[in-house]
């Protein structure tokens, strides 16, 4: 089942855009009747993200899922994972996953342990393979492998030179 969701601001912006916006998406979900048309005002739109699939829209608007990190914190735990929460058992063992929102999260991992020089290392070496190296996965539109990816991170954290540890 497809379902193409309107977000917009008609509460607060009755005659104008938003609700002009909405008629418009109205109009034209019209002529698609496979596809279910549905609205939500962006406040509720915002506090949904955490819960649905919006997250994973959103991870879209900032390059797709593979680069967006998550984390879930409790009053005694804290999980830290891909943001999309996608398990990738459909590209498995084929050495094609984007690793950077799994690296990403586990930088979250170490700011919550406040390892920030580390996270920082770490961070910068993404920034590089992906800017300055400039490998990128397929769902980036690259070539670079799984492994490749890695080995140039480690590279780049590496090249850094020794941290010492200070808590």
């Amino acid at each position: 089942v497809c379902v193409c969701v309107c977000v917009c601001v008609c509460v607060c912006v009755c005659v104008g855009d938003g609700s002009l916006f909405l008629e418009c998406c109205k109009e034209v979900a019209g002529g698609y009747p496979e596809i279910t048309f549905d609205s939500m005002i962006v406040d509720n739109t915002t506090m949904q993200m955490v819960m649905a699939r919006v997250s994973n829209v959103c991870a879209g608007l900032v390059g797709g899922p593979g680069l967006v990190p998550g984390a879930n914190y409790g009053e005694d735990y804290a999980v830290f994972e891909t943001g999309t929460r996608n398990t990738g058992k459909s590209i498995a063992n084929q050495n094609t996953a984007n690793p950077t929102a799994m690296l990403l999260a586990s930088c979250l991992l170490l700011d919550h342990l406040r390892l920030h020089a580390y996270a920082s290392m770490i961070r910068r070496a993404i920034l590089s393979t992906v800017s300055e190296t400039r490998l990128h996965t397929a769902d980036l539109g690259g070539q670079g492998s799984t492994s490749e990816v890695v080995r140039s991170v480690m590279s780049a954290v590496q090249s850094t030179g020794p941290l010492t540890l200070s808590i």
